[in-house]
C-alpha cells in the first residue's frame, strides 16, 4: 500500500512538471493513463495558475469527463467555472451527460445558468433546460435523457443496429427500454437478451413487460429505494401518462444515497453539513450557530425547571448529585431510539403497522433497560449512602425516564415523517435536550412527593 502511494505521488509530480514545462505530449500520455476519478482528485489539488494551464491542454470534451467525477462544493464549482473562458465552460457543460451538467448548473445562480445555456448548441441547451425545470431532489432532477429506446414490433437485428448507433451517446446500454408509438413505456430488454436472441426474433417476444418505473415528480430517495430493493442498473422515469422521459442510473443513485446519508448524519449531529470543506472556523461556526442557539435556549429551560425545585434541592442537597446521571441515561436512550426509527424510515418501513411495532418495541426496550438500570442504581446508592428510599427514588426515576425517553425518541421522527418533515431534523442534540427536561421533571417531581421521608 505504501509503495503504491509513493508511486502515485511520483506520478503526480511528473504530471505537474510536464504541465508547467509545457511538455504537452508527455503530460497527455501520463494524464490519460489515469482513471477519470484520479484525474478529478488531482485536478482539485492544483493551484489556480496550474489549472489555467490545464484548460489549455485539454479540450472541453476531455474536461467534461473530469467534471463528471468531481466531488466539489458550490463555491469550488463556481471558482473552477470562473477560471475558464465562458465559451470553453459552456462547451464543456454541453459535452457532459445532461444530468451531470444539471448537477453543476444547480450550484450556480440563474444569471450564470442562462449565460452558459446561451453559449451552447441549441440541442444540448434544450436538453439541459428540460431537466432544470424539474424540482431539485426529485427523480426528474437526477434522471438522464441519454438512453436507448426501441419499439416492440422491431426485430432484434434492427434493435441492435439502433443500439450500435446510439450507444456512444447513451449513459448505459445494459437495459434497452421498449416504447409504443406514443412513447409510453411498454417493456425492457437486457443487453444479454439481445445478444443471445436470433436476429429475426421480434422484440415483443423477448421483452419483459413487467417494468418498474417511477414518476418524474417522486422524491429521489424513493427512486434510490427502488433501485436498491430490485438491484436495478437503471430505472425508467415516466410522466403521469406513463410516457418515458428518462432513466436514472446506478451511479446517480450511489451519489443520492451518499448525499442523503451525509445529510442525515449532519442533522443528527446538529450541524448543517458534515462534509463541508470550510475554509476556516468562522464559516463552520456560522453554520453551526443556529442549532447551538436553539439548544442554548432549551438548556435555559432545563435550568429554569431545576430552579422551580430549588426548595426540594435545598432540603435534600444529595438529590442534585444524580441529576447528570438520570439526564444522561435518558438522553442516550432517546438517541438510540431515534437512530432506530430514522433507519426504519430511511429504508421505507414507515407504514402505520410498522410504526406501532417500532413504538411498542422501544417501549419494551425502555422498560427492560430501565428496570435493570434502576435495580442496579438502587443497590449502588443504598450501598453508597445507606439510604434505601433515596436509592429507590433514583432507581424509579431512571426506570420512568428510560421508558419515556425510548418512546419519545422513536415517536418524534415518526410523527415528523407523517407531517412530511425530514425526521433527521429531530437531531441527537435536540432529542437529548428534550429528554433532559423530561427526565429532570420526573426525578425532581418524584423527589418532591417523597421529600418528607428523605434525609438531607
Amino acid at each position: 500500500m505504501a509503495e503504491l502511494k509513493k508511486m502515485d505521488e511520483l506520478e503526480e509530480e511528473l504530471l505537474l512538471t510536464a504541465l508547467r514545462e509545457d511538455q504537452m505530449d508527455s503530460f497527455r500520455d501520463l494524464f490519460f493513463n489515469r482513471h477519470s476519478y484520479d484525474q478529478g482528485k488531482w485536478f482539485v489539488k492544483l493551484e489556480p495558475e496550474d489549472r489555467a494551464l490545464l484548460y489549455r491542454y485539454l479540450s472541453p470534451e476531455e474536461m467534461a469527463a473530469i467534471f463528471e467525477n468531481l466531488d466539489a462544493d458550490e463555491e469550488e464549482v463556481e471558482t473552477y467555472l470562473s477560471e475558464m473562458d465562458s465559451t470553453y465552460a459552456a462547451h464543456m457543460l454541453a459535452q457532459m451527460y445532461a444530468d451531470d451538467a444539471v448537477d453543476v448548473l444547480n450550484e450556480l445562480d440563474q444569471g450564470q445558468v442562462a449565460g452558459y445555456l446561451t453559449l451552447m448548441e441549441e440541442e444540448a441547451a434544450k436538453e439541459i433546460r428540460e431537466l432544470l425545470h424539474y424540482k431539485e431532489f426529485t427523480a426528474g432532477s437526477i434522471m438522464t435523457t441519454e438512453f436507448v429506446a426501441i419499439h416492440a414490433h422491431q426485430t432484434v437485428k434492427s434493435a441492435m443496429q439502433i443500439l450500435k448507433t446510439e450507444a456512444p451517446n447513451a449513459e448505459t446500454i445494459y437495459y434497452t427500454f421498449v416504447i409504443d408509438e406514443d412513447r409510453r413505456l411498454a417493456g425492457v430488454v437486457s443487453l444479454r437478451d439481445l445478444i443471445i436472441a436470433d436476429d429475426d426474433t421480434m422484440i415483443s417476444e423477448i421483452m419483459n413487460e413487467r417494468v418498474y418505473s417511477v414518476l418524474v415528480s417522486v422524491d429521489q430517495e424513493e427512486a434510490a429505494r427502488k433501485i436498491r430493493d430490485y438491484n436495478f442498473l437503471a430505472l425508467p422515469v415516466v410522466d403521469i401518462h406513463d410516457r418515458l422521459l428518462g432513466i436514472i442510473t446506478i451511479d446517480d443513485i450511489v451519489d443520492v444515497i451518499d448525499e442523503e446519508a451525509s445529510d442525515d448524519y449532519s442533522k443528527l449531529a446538529g450541524i448543517s453539513d458534515a462534509d463541508s470543506s470550510d475554509k476556516g472556523p468562522f464559516s463552520a461556526a456560522k453554520k453551526r450557530l443556529p442549532w447551538l442557539i436553539i439548544l442554548l435556549f432549551l438548556g435555559m429551560l432545563t435550568a429554569s425547571l431545576i430552579g422551580r425545585f430549588e426548595k426540594t434541592l435545598d432540603q435534600v442537597a444529595i438529590l442534585s448529585v444524580f441529576i447528570p446521571l438520570i439526564a444522561g441515561m435518558a438522553g442516550n436512550t432517546g438517541t438510540q431510539a431515534l437512530a432506530v426509527a430514522i433507519r426504519r424510515i430511511a429504508i421505507g418501513e414507515d407504514d402505520k403497522e410498522t410504526s406501532l411495532k417500532i413504538l411498542s418495541r422501544e417501549a419494551g426496550t425502555g422498560l427492560i433497560a430501565g428496570t435493570i438500570c434502576g435495580i442496579l442504581v438502587t443497590g449502588i446508592v443504598f450501598a453508597w449512602k445507606g439510604d434505601l428510599l433515596l436509592g429507590l427514588l433514583v432507581g424509579t426515576a431512571i426506570l420512568c425516564s428510560l421508558i419515556v425517553a425510548a418512546v419519545a425518541g422513536a415517536m418524534v421522527p415518526l410523527i415528523m415523517h407523517r407531517f412530511k418533515i425530514d425526521p433527521a431534523v429531530a437531531s441527537g442534540p435536540f432529542i437529548t435536550t428534550i429528554n433532559d427536561i423530561i427526565s429532570i421533571l420526573i426525578y425532581l417531581g418524584l423527589a418532591s412527593l417523597f421529600i418528607q421521608n428523605l434525609h438531607s
